[in-house]
C-alpha cells in the first residue's frame, strides 16, 4: 500500500494571541510555523521566553513551531515567506471590535489572502465581519471567515474538532482544508459566508439566554426549548441576511449553538449564569477577563431584527435584560406569556 504524502509545511501569521488565536497556534504548530502576533510586547516576550501565553491561555505550552512576537511586519513577512515555498495563510484572531483597525493595518501590506475567527456584528454598522473585510480590503483579496464549536482549551489540548471554513473563493476555501484538516481536526468547507457568520453571532446571543435559564434553575426542559427556538431565530434572521437555511443545521449554526448553550467554558452562559445570581453586566464582564460576543451584539441583532420585521424574542429578551434594565426574570415571564403558534411558522 502506497504511503500518503506529508502534508506540505506552510507559514501562517495568528494576528491576535488572545485564547483562540493561541490555541489554534498551537494545533497548527505540529504541521506548520506559525508566528503569533500580539499587540502588547512585554506579554509577547513573556510569552516567547516562558513558551506559554499566561495572560490568555495559562497551562500550555507553546510547542517550538509557534513564535510569538509583538512585531507586525514580521507577522506579515513570515507569511510572504519564500520564493517557491507554498502560500501561507494570514489569520485575524481578534474580536470582532479589533477587525475593522487590523484590517485597515493590512490595506497597505502586500498579502496573499485572509481569513479570520471573530465571531459577531461589529457594533456601530451592524456589519457582518467579511461586510467590514470588503469595505477596508476591496473585493480582490481572498477571505474567508473560520467557525463553529470551539473551545481554545479544548483545541490546545489536541481534543477532536469540527469547523468550518466559509468563503467565497474556491481556492482560498481548498487550501485552508489542505493546511488545518488533519490530526484531531477536521474542516469542512461552504461558500455561504452570510449564514456562518449569522450563526456565530447570533448564538451568543442565546447561549446568555441558556446561562439565565440554568442559573435560575428551571431544569433541562427549558435549556433544550431555548436551544430549539434559538435556532429557529438564528435561520430566520440569516436566510433574511442572505444565508441558506441549511447552513443553520450545521457545524457553524446548530453545532456551534449546542457548544456555546451548554459547555461550562462557554463566556457567554457565564454571563447569563451571572446576571440570573443577580450581578451586574459589568462586574460580570470583569470577571471573565475575555470578550463575550454576545453582549456586544444583543443590540446590534435587535435592530437588525426589528428593522427587517423579523420576530427574535429571545435575542429580544436578552437584550432587555443587558440594556433596558429588564430582570431575568422578566425575560423569562416574557417568553412564557407569549401567544401560541405554529412550530414552523416564519
Amino acid at each position: 500500500m502506497q504511503a500518503s504524502n506529508p502534508p506540505v509545511r506552510r507559514r501562517i501569521g495568528m494576528l491576535g494571541a488572545g485564547a483562540w488565536g493561541t490555541a489554534l497556534a498551537i494545533a497548527l504548530a505540529a504541521r506548520h510555523d506559525v508566528v503569533l502576533w500580539g499587540r502588547d510586547a512585554g506579554a509577547m516576550a513573556d510569552a516567547e521566553a516562558r513558551r506559554e501565553n499566561a495572560a490568555y491561555l495559562p497551562g500550555f505550552a507553546l510547542p517550538p513551531g509557534v513564535r510569538a512576537t509583538a512585531d507586525f511586519d514580521a507577522a506579515i513577512a513570515h507569511v510572504a515567506g519564500q520564493p517557491g515555498e507554498a502560500q501561507g495563510l494570514l489569520v485575524i484572531a481578534s474580536s470582532v471590535a479589533g477587525l475593522r483597525p487590523l484590517c485597515e493595518r493590512l490595506a497597505t501590506k502586500d498579502i496573499p489572502n485572509l481569513i479570520w475567527l471573530c465571531k459577531g456584528f461589529e457594533e456601530d454598522t451592524r456589519l457582518l465581519p467579511h461586510q467590514v473585510a470588503r469595505a477596508v480590503l476591496g473585493d480582490t483579496l481572498p477571505i474567508g471567515a473560520l467557525s463553529g464549536p470551539s473551545f481554545a482549551q479544548e483545541v490546545a489540548q489536541g481534543l477532536p474538532c469540527a469547523l468550518t471554513i466559509a468563503s467565497r473563493d474556491a481556492a482560498l476555501r481548498d487550501s485552508v482544508v489542505a493546511i488545518m484538516h488533519g490530526g484531531a481536526m477536521r474542516v469542512y468547507s461552504t461558500d455561504d459566508m452570510a449564514g456562518v457568520e449569522v450563526g456565530g453571532a447570533v448564538k451568543n446571543i442565546l447561549a446568555i439566554a441558556t446561562g439565565v435559564a440554568d442559573g435560575m434553575g428551571l431544569g433541562h426542559n427549558a435549556r433544550a426549548a431555548l436551544i430549539t427556538r434559538g435556532l429557529a431565530e438564528i435561520t430566520r434572521l440569516g436566510v433574511a441576511l442572505g444565508g441558506r437555511p441549511e447552513t443553520f443545521m450545521g457545524l457553524a449554526g446548530m453545532g456551534d449553538l449546542i457548544l456555546t448553550c451548554t459547555g461550562d467554558l462557554s463566556r457567554n452562559r457565564r454571563v447569563g449564569l451571572g446576571l440570573a445570581q443577580g450581578k451586574k453586566l459589568d462586574a460580570i464582564v470583569r470577571e471573565l477577563g475575555h470578550v463575550a460576543e454576545g453582549v456586544r451584539c444583543a443590540q446590534a441583532v435587535r435592530t437588525l431584527a426589528r428593522d427587517a420585521g423579523i420576530e427574535m424574542p429571545i435575542a429580544e429578551a436578552v437584550a432587555a435584560v443587558l440594556f433596558d434594565g429588564d430582570a431575568p426574570g422578566d425575560m423569562i415571564r416574557h417568553l412564557l406569556s407569549r401567544d401560541p403558534r405554529a412550530e414552523a411558522a416564519p
